[in-house]
């Protein structure tokens, strides 16, 4: 068994290798290229037939190729033209074809069309803002099984106490239910990043908590923002107003 699983990886890694350009750093590109990685994904992503499916950064279609199988749409939205020309060409003349919609455009200004779900291997650079961007999204989607560099996954999904836990944590799970949901190593790519990635499931709560987020951040911003040896209750205890210090950010 565990050599069939090496042969599959390295067969997938040829693939995605032999299409003659560079892999773009300033795009944060390292494609997927392990397929048994790539069907836990769709397995854990809870596709229906009938769902739209929005993938970023598809690359050269190795996920999207298996979530065109799962669901009844995939919405791709890649911003390298080489991309879009490989994926265009993967799918042209297959009946997958009238099911792909690709976006040629940078996923942080585009206005999103509908869909019902996200899965996808994520630009790490991109990371952050495109959580909230997600989260901000209406009407509400069902949920996003997103791969992020190991240490921001974590961040995601870390509770009161760890470590890790910080603005990010509280900011996304004020807004969202988030998983971690397996480990990823970095050898499952081409070309390989530097660090493991993992795989998060971030639900949106529906109805969202009724805050006004902007204050909220301003808050949680203002509770982050002293050197670990100042205490919480030092922050708000400042001859300067809680009030005034969200105010200026």
């Amino acid at each position: 068994m565990a050599m069939r699983r090496q042969k599959s990886t390295r067969e997938a890694r040829s693939e995605a290798s032999h299409h003659g350009f560079q892999f773009s750093k300033a795009f944060g590109q390292h494609i997927l290229s392990n397929p048994l990685v790539i069907q836990s994904i769709v397995q854990k992503s809870g596709i229906r037939s009938t769902d739209t499916i929005l993938e970023i950064g598809p690359g050269t279609g190795n996920l999207t190729v298996k979530l065109l199988d799962s669901g009844k749409k995939v919405i791709a939205c890649e911003i390298d033209p080489r991309m879009v020309a490989e994926l265009t060409k993967r799918v042209q003349g297959s009946p997958k074809a009238s099911h792909l919609q690709i976006i040629h455009q940078d996923f942080l200004k585009v206005d999103l069309p509908f869909f019902d779900l996200v899965v996808a291997n994520v630009p790490y650079q991109i990371s952050s803002p495109l959580v909230f961007k997600l989260l901000a999204h209406r009407p509400m989607f069902r949920c996003a099984v997103l791969m992020f560099q190991r240490e921001f996954a974590l961040r995601l999904v870390a509770k009161p106490g760890d470590p890790l836990y910080c603005r990010l944590s509280v900011n996304t799970q004020l807004l969202a239910k988030v998983d971690h949901l397996m480990k990823i190593s970095r050898n499952s790519f081409t070309p390989p990043p530097k660090v493991d990635s993992s795989i998060v499931r971030i639900e949106p709560k529906n109805p969202p908590p009724p805050v006004n987020f902007m204050e909220w951040d301003g808050l949680v911003r203002l509770c982050f923002s002293r050197k670990t040896t100042k205490t919480l209750g030092a922050n708000f205890q400042s001859k300067t107003s809680v009030n005034t210090k969200i105010a200026r950010g």
